[in-house]
C-alpha cells in the first residue's frame, strides 16, 4: 500500500471539507485552517512526486504521474490565488481532483523512465507546458464559474445566496488574467517544443503539437476579441471550456488510451 498517497488523500479530504464549509458560509474569510491542512497536504504531495518521480534509473513520468505533478501545480497556485480573493468552488474542485488522481495512481502504477538530465531544454518545455497547463486549467474553472453565475441572471433566478461565490465581474477579471498569463507560457511552451525537440512534428506525437496550437489560436483570438473587440459572456465562456478541452487532449489523450484503457 502506497501510505504517503493515503496521507495526502486524507489531508486533501480534509482541504475540501473546510473549502465547502467556507463556500457554505457566505461571510466566512480565507482561514488560517485551510492554509494550514493545505499546506501540509501539498508537502505530502511534493514528497510522493519526489520518491516516485525522481528514481535512480530516471525521471518516472507516466500519464498519472504527470497528471499528478499538474494536479500539484493547479492545487498550489490555487491555494495562493485563494489568498488573495473568493476563488468560489476552485479549491473543492481542485481538491477533489487531487484524491482521485491519488486514488488512481495507487491502484494503477506505471513506469516510463526518461532521462531529462542529459538534456535540460527538453525538461524547460515540459516546466512551461505543465505550468501553461496549470494556469488556463484554473482559468476554464474560472470560466465554469461564470457560466454558472451567467445563466441565473440571464435566467432571472438570482444566485444560490447560500453560496460563497466572488461577484461577476472579480471572475470574468481573473479569467482574463490567467487566459493571459497562461497564453505566455503556452507561446513559450510551443517555442521550445519547436527549438528543441526533434520529434514535434513526428508521427507519433504530430497530433500533440496540432492540438496545441490549435489551442494556441483559440486562445489568442479570445484575447484579441476581449481586448479589441470587448467580447464578454457566454461567448467567451464556452470558448474558453473549448481550447481547455483541446489543451488536455493534446497532453493527455493518446497517453491515457496507450498506458489506461490499452493496458
Amino acid at each position: 500500500m502506497d501510505y504517503l498517497a493515503l496521507l495526502g488523500t486524507v489531508f486533501y479530504l480534509l482541504c475540501g471539507c473546510l473549502a465547502i464549509n467556507k463556500l457554505l458560509q457566505p461571510r466566512s474569510a480565507f482561514n488560517k485552517w485551510i492554509l494550514g491542512t493545505s499546506s501540509l497536504a501539498l508537502i505530502i504531495h511534493g514528497i510522493w512526486l519526489y520518491q516516485n518521480i525522481f528514481l535512480i534509473s530516471g525521471q518516472n513520468l507516466p500519464i498519472l504521474n504527470v497528471l499528478s505533478l499538474a494536479s500539484f501545480v493547479i492545487a498550489l497556485l490555487s491555494v495562493l490565488v485563494s489568498r488573495r480573493l473568493n476563488t468560489g468552488v476552485l479549491l473543492p474542485v481542485v481538491f477533489a481532483f487531487n484524491i482521485l488522481n491519488f486514488i488512481a495512481v495507487a491502484h494503477l502504477p506505471g513506469r516510463y523512465i526518461t532521462h531529462l538530465e542529459s538534456n535540460p531544454q527538453v525538461g524547460a518545455h515540459i516546466i512551461l507546458a505543465l505550468l501553461a497547463y496549470a494556469i488556463l486549467s484554473i482559468a476554464s474553472l474560472f470560466a465554469l464559474q461564470l457560466a454558472y453565475l451567467d445563466y441565473r441572471l440571464k435566467s432571472r433566478k438570482a444566485p444560490l445566496t447560500q453560496l460563497n461565490l466572488p461577484p461577476l465581474m472579480t471572475l470574468e477579471k481573473s479569467l482574463f488574467q490567467f487566459i493571459s498569463v497562461g497564453f505566455v507560457l503556452l507561446s513559450c511552451a510551443l517555442i521550445t517544443g519547436f527549438i528543441f525537440l526533434e520529434d514535434f512534428f513526428a508521427s507519433g506525437s504530430a497530433h500533440k503539437a496540432i492540438l496545441s496550437i490549435l489551442a494556441w489560436i483559440i486562445y489568442a483570438v479570445i484575447l484579441w476579441g476581449h481586448f479589441s473587440k470587448g467580447w464578454r459572456g457566454r461567448l467567451i465562456i464556452y470558448i474558453t471550456i473549448l481550447a481547455s478541452s483541446i489543451l488536455s487532449l493534446a497532453y493527455f489523450g493518446s497517453r491515457f488510451v496507450k498506458e489506461i484503457i490499452l493496458t
